[in-house]
């Protein structure tokens, strides 16, 4: 093969298209009908990988009655080829600086007016709804979602999948058994129902406790028994307990805070499916003498009231999101959620739908398989109409490690292999992975009372968040389980490998990798990898951990309350982590930059990589040290270390979580029970280790908030044009072939790497697939 001898950026992906007018893009954005035929009910399709993993026989408790209600369905609509590809070319067009679409950020109705479907097509689905005795509620502004109600006797006959009852650990849930099927005149348009089920998202926060702080000496103390897991040593000489300015000091928000960037302005919408006490936000605020800015709760239909857990988070995230963003609005977006719709979908599709805010937090995540493909479609769908909006979509890339369909709430062991959440991994969100602190007793003072203070003194150097024994690295490290839901307590992290399903539930793709993740350390795996950047996630094992106020939670005793109320002698609170906290941390910093620039910035990520990628040019030095908090260059702290179960200094670090011998991707010694996920599956490497540069285990790093703010605007991301052409065209198993591959660019005369692409081949990635790629060639100087 040859390769005509281009330059291109180190930072471009060669398949990006070039950008296009915003003329051209609406003439190549003309709604054709997709509907052609008339509905015939005879004439069906399946709608395959639709049916969730956990709804299994042994699990099956038998059919739903037919009057189940089965409110707010989302059934989720395609795009033309001709628009999709409009679509992606407006997305890079509107982060290029050369491109007259630069920043030009489009309203729910001409997203839906250019990318939606046609009105023919909208009326079509909607009568075809209607005359099957469904509600049709709502089409979404930007045409992507058709909101439907009904009841699971009605779902049966109409679209031929039966709803049952499934018990796991006890605890009742709905869905379905089989793919619904659809008549094939729809197929064209419908890409399918986003769930049939309700079987819990995952909220990616981790509680420790109720702890409590003497208001005289500023001693924290917990206020239960601290259940350590098996193999560990947990007795610390002091906890440290972060607020605001701790987290300010540590990634250098203050010289920001001290300028008047503040968030002033700005809005942060939160996704959520409970309501919440506002004065648990009050008291946090209070607390810590933050401005009295009061959150605000739009409900999105009816008010479920306060969810057990669900609370939690929301507290958790509006709390926190305000604690960096300190003057910013920050609105809880509330959605009652449905035996078949989880509320933070909902909440989700209202934020984004209605414009609602230039930051969207997401912390809750499932993973890409129990997603299924209508459930990843409409996550990328609703996540890339934000994107065109100019809306910054955070989304906490999970609890669990390597194990993203694994949760504590159903294991206590990974045994579903490699994965990651389907909320965090499509091409248009930021993931906002975790990392934890290394010996943080050099770094806080055990003196400092004032709560409005911090107590942190400096950056704190950073390790991978790994709370599993698989942390060391070491197989045998694992051989017994603690069942406390440690071994599956990391920071989310790995490739995209089951974005699309076969008619088994079987992965067969993940999301393509995006024009923009390239740089030193990117796999050259041709798939979307995450998290992008990470934020401290401990929750306490190595001493370190967040506050945060939620009135209805006690200690184990029934007393006590972590309410942060000014009025006992303590100062009660809860202590967690999780990337559920890194992410509202993170959109409070894009809330930052949205203030400094005086703009929105879209999918963030179009900077972030062009930005890890100039400081590497510029051969800095930025290791996970307080000595680079002072070289202004330094946007990332690269995380290469971890720790193992003593607590000493491991390098590399990963993610890799414990699992049960011969599940996939498990590496258990020779008559063990248990092992470790590594990867690729057979060795003895664990899954995802970290490297200089990005990694699958905390993506670029953590942040310099300062730097970050400050060097935002000083990169570009350049849309480029990459055409293929090959000799001969067709072609007969064994010939030869010609690749002649031309690139050009926005910005000057390109360089880097070109992949060449196709199915099938041999090698196989994480999730046992065919990897798409062939061949990668260097482009010369020619």
């Amino acid at each position: 093969m040859s390769v005509s001898k281009v330059r291109l950026r180190p930072f471009l992906w060669l398949a990006a298209a070039m950008f296009c007018s915003l003329g051209a893009w609406a003439q190549a954005g003309r709604r054709p009908s997709l509907i052609t035929q008339p509905v015939n009910d005879a004439q069906r399709v399946t709608l395959k990988g639709n049916v969730n993993p956990l709804a299994r026989p042994e699990n099956d408790y038998g059919l739903a009655p037919d009057s189940l209600p089965l409110d707010q369905m989302l059934l989720v609509l395609k795009r033309s080829p001709q628009q999709q590809t409009a679509l992606d070319q407006l997305l890079l067009g509107q982060q290029d600086k050369a491109s007259p679409n630069y920043h030009h950020w489009l309203t729910p109705e001409e997203f839906g007016k250019e990318f939606g479907p046609s009105e023919s097509d909208i009326q079509g689905v909607t009568d075809w709804l209607a005359s099957e005795g469904f509600q049709v509620n709502r089409v979404t502004h930007g045409r992507s979602v058709i909101e439907f109600s009904g009841t699971a006797g009605l779902l049966r006959q109409v679209f031929h999948a039966e709803i049952h009852k499934y018990v796991v650990r006890g605890k009742s849930y709905w869905a379905n058994a089989s793919n619904p099927q659809i008549p094939a005149a729809l197929a064209p348009l419908v890409e399918g129902i986003a769930s049939l089920n309700n079987f819990p998202r995952k909220p990616m926060y981790r509680p420790l406790g109720v702890f409590s702080r003497s208001k005289t000496t500023g001693k924290i103390t917990p206020l239960y028994t601290f259940n350590c897991p098996q193999g560990y040593t947990c007795s610390q000489p002091a906890y440290y307990a972060l607020g605001p300015t701790d987290v300010a000091t540590i990634y250098n928000i203050l010289p920001l805070w001290n300028t008047g960037t503040n968030g002033s302005g700005e809005t942060i919408a939160v996704v959520s499916d409970s309501n919440i006490n506002p004065q648990d936000v009050a008291n946090f605020r209070s607390m810590f003498g933050l401005p009295p800015n009061p959150v605000h709760v739009i409900l999105d239909g009816p008010d479920p009231g306060i969810i057990p857990g669900a609370e939690t988070e929301a507290d958790l995230d509006t709390e926190w999101a305000g604690a960096v963003a300190t003057n910013t609005t920050i609105d809880l977006v509330v959605s009652e959620s449905t035996e078949t719709t989880a509320g933070i979908d909902l909440s989700a599709l209202y934020i984004v739908d209605n414009n609602f805010a230039p930051v969207l937090n997401e912390s809750y995540g499932i993973c890409e398989s129990w997603q299924g493909n209508s459930g990843n479609a409409f996550e990328a769908a609703i996540w890339q109409q934000a994107a065109a909006e100019g809306i910054t979509v955070v989304v906490a890339a999970g609890d669990s490690g390597s194990a993203g369909c694994d949760s504590s709430y159903f294991e206590n062991a990974a045994t579903l292999g490699l994965a990651v959440s389907g909320n965090a991994s499509t091409p248009y969100n930021v993931a906002v992975g975790g990392t934890d602190f290394d010996n943080p007793s050099s770094y806080f003072s055990t003196t400092n009372n004032s709560t409005t203070q911090a107590s942190a003194q400096s950056y704190v150097p950073e390790i991978t968040w790994n709370d599993s024994c698989a942390r060391s690295g070491q197989t045998t490290g694992c051989s017994t389980i603690s069942h406390y839901g440690q071994d599956l307590a990391a920071g989310g992290g790995g490739q995209s490998n089951c974005a699309l399903q076969d008619s088994s539930g079987n992965c067969t793709a993940g999301y393509a990798k995006p024009a923009w993740q390239s740089g030193t350390g990117v796999p050259a795996d041709g798939l979307r990898d995450i998290p992008d950047v990470s934020l401290f996630s401990g929750f306490g094992l190595d001493g370190a951990f967040y506050i945060m106020c939620e009135s209805d939670v006690k200690d184990t005793s029934g007393n006590g309350s972590a309410s942060c109320s000014s009025s006992i002698s303590t100062l009660d609170f809860l202590a967690v982590g999780g990337t559920s906290v890194a992410s509202p941390e993170f959109a409070g910093i894009m809330a930052l930059v949205n203030q400094k620039t005086g703009q929105r910035q879209g999918n963030a990520n179009f900077v972030l990589y062009p930005l890890a990628a100039a400081a590497a040019k510029n051969n800095a030095d930025c290791p996970s040290n307080p000595t680079a908090v002072n070289a202004p260059s330094c946007v990332f702290y690269d995380i290469t270390e971890g720790h193992n179960t003593s607590g000493s200094d491991i390098t590399p670090g990963n993610n890799s979580v414990s699992c049960v011998a011969g599940s996939p991707n498990c590496n258990a010694p020779v008559g063990y029970p248990d092992g470790i996920l590594v990867y690729p599956e057979g060795s003895l490497t664990p899954a995802w280790t970290t490297n200089t540069g990005y990694d699958l285990a905390t993506g670029l790093g953590s942040v310099n908030a300062a730097n970050l703010v400050n060097n935002w605007s000083s990169v570009s991301f350049h849309s480029s044009a990459t055409t293929l052409s090959l000799s001969p065209t067709t072609l007969t198993h064994g010939q030869s072939v010609t690749a002649d591959i031309s690139v050009t660019s926005t910005a000057g005369t390109p360089s880097g790497d070109v992949e060449l692409m196709g199915n099938p081949v041999a090698v196989t990635n994480s999730g046992g697939n065919s990897n798409i790629g062939i061949a990668t060639f260097t482009l010369g100087s020619g």
